[in-house]
Order: C-alpha cells, then sequence, then structure tokens
C-alpha cells in the first residue's frame, strides 16, 4: 500500500510465507524502529499463523526533516581572528559569505525529532490498507485452496475403499496360509482342527484394518465439515491430519501384501500434501 500522509510518502509492503504458528518480522527505517511493536500488534489482531514480514518505507515530501543550526559563536571567532590578521599584516581582501560557508562546523545539521505519536498515525492507516488488501488475496487464494483440499480428500477416500475392498481378501490369504502352516506343525499333537481353525482366525483378525478405515472415513467428513466454517479453521485441520496419518501408519503396520503397501504409501504422500497446504490456514 502506498499513501501520502502529512507531508510523508508512506510505502507499506507484505510478505507471507506458510508456518504453523505466528511469527513476525518487521524492516523499518532506523530511525523508526519504535513502529516494530506497533505493527506487530496491529498485524496480530488479523493474522493467527503465518511468517509475516512487513516493510515499510517512509519518505520526507515537505523537505521539513532536517535543521541547519548556524554555529554563530564559532563564526564569529574565525571573522574575528581574520579581521585581526587583516589589520596586523595589511590584506585588503574582503571576507565574503563565500569565504564564511567554508568555515569548518560552521554549520550544523540537526535531524528534527518527531512525534512518535504523529508519526504512528500517519503509518497507521496505510498499514491498515495493506493488511486488507493481504487478507483479500488470502480470502481468494483460501478459496482456491479449499477447493485443492477438497479434491485431494475424495482421492484420499477412494484409496482408502480400495484397501477396504482389499482387506478381507488379504485377511482370508492370511487365514488360509497360517491353517495350512499350524496343521503341518502341529501335525502330530493330537489337536482338534476346530481349534487350529480358531487360532488361525484369531491371528487372521490382527491384520484386519476396518476399525482404522471406519476411522479415516470420519475424519475425512469432519475436515470437510470444518472448512465451511466461518471462524479460524487451521489447528483443527492439523489436529485432523495428524489423526489421518496415525491410522495411515497402523493400516500400514498391519499390511501383509504389496498392494496395500502401495496403497498406503500413495495415502501418506497425500495427506504429507494436505498438511503442507493447511500450514497457513487461519
Amino acid at each position: 500500500s502506498h499513501q501520502v500522509v502529512d507531508g510523508r510518502e508512506i510505502l507499506v509492503e507484505i510478505k507471507a510465507v506458510n508456518h504453523r504458528y505466528f511469527e513476525f518480522a518487521a524492516r523499518v527505517p532506523r530511525t523508526y524502529g519504535y513502529l516494530e511493536e506497533k505493527l506487530k500488534s496491529l498485524t496480530a489482531g488479523q493474522v493467527s499463523r503465518g511468517k509475516i514480514e512487513i516493510n515499510v518505507s517512509i519518505y520526507t515530501t515537505s523537505g521539513q526533516d532536517e535543521d541547519v543550526v548556524i554555529n554563530r559563536s564559532l563564526v564569529k571567532g574565525y571573522l574575528d581572528a581574520l579581521r585581526g590578521i587583516q589589520d596586523e599584516f595589511g590584506l585588503t581582501d574582503d571576507l565574503s559569505l563565500s569565504v564564511a560557508a567554508r568555515f569548518p562546523d560552521a554549520f550544523n545539521i540537526h535531524k528534527i525529532i518527531e512525534d512518535e505519536n504523529v508519526v504512528w498515525e500517519a503509518v497507521k492507516p496505510v498499514a491498515e490498507e495493506a493488511l486488507q488488501k493481504f487478507s483479500q488475496m488470502r480470502v481468494h487464494e483460501g478459496e482456491n485452496l479449499k477447493e485443492d483440499l477438497l479434491g485431494k480428500i475424495q482421492e484420499m477416500e477412494e484409496i482408502i475403499e480400495k484397501i477396504e475392498i482389499r482387506s478381507p481378501l488379504v485377511v482370508q490369504s492370511y487365514r488360509t496360509r497360517l491353517y495350512e502352516r499350524l496343521k503341518e506343525v502341529l501335525e502330530d499333537k493330537n489337536i482338534e482342527e476346530q481349534r487350529v481353525l480358531t487360532e488361525a482366525a484369531l491371528f487372521a483378525e490382527k491384520i484386519a484394518v476396518d476399525e482404522e478405515t471406519v476411522r479415516l472415513h470420519s475424519h475425512m467428513q469432519q475436515f470437510r465439515e470444518i472448512l465451511q466454517l466461518d471462524e479460524p479453521i487451521g489447528r483443527k485441520l492439523d489436529f485432523l491430519v495428524q489423526e489421518m496419518n496415525r491410522e495411515t501408519n497402523t493400516i500400514g503396520s498391519k499390511a501383509s501384501d504389496l498392494d496395500t503397501t502401495k496403497m498406503v504409501i500413495d495415502l501418506k504422500a497425500l495427506i504429507e500434501k494436505v498438511r503442507e497446504q493447511i500450514q497457513n490456514i487461519e
């Protein structure tokens, strides 16, 4: 945002990158360092997540930011000394203004001290306008991000459905293999076949992922519902993504076939993309 306020040309620029928490940095002219805390407070009232950097440039257009002060006693001393030289040696050259202007330290340039509140009242509306434009841009980006996230959630659910279709087949295959192996090992132990079947079934059920996929579907639905809320949702989405990742890791640890393992890898890749994208959501 750029404005001219009370004889000052003020430029405020805002940059932001994704971050889980709110981090703020300001670059202001050295003499206006006191503006940093005020800008941080103003920004924190409108932005809750992300690394935010605000750059402020201030130029005085009235030409009144510095004052030239004549060192009168020093100039008088120079002139008295020069007149003494004239009288003593009979010199006739005139002492002109151009000569006086070249006296060392004859003039001092003082920076005019500006009232901090006056400066802030000039900078504040420019910063507010920049933040408003920044917020509008984020709303527009947020709509695009929302559509992209919904697309990824849909992809994730399609993978979960494939895992659900495959899971009972994997469990049955594992049960059969385990049953055959147990029969072979216990062949001469005179153990009832029904007991062998029961033990095989119990062990096989340990690789079933029904509970995990049900919870994942629930998390996906919650994710969609949260995206519709008109309030800060970043931390809620963060928590859900962590839960999705936990359930997916559990499925991966139970996976006993290559196809399921590949699907888990694809699912984890999508979850990671979603996790990265939600880092800058309020």
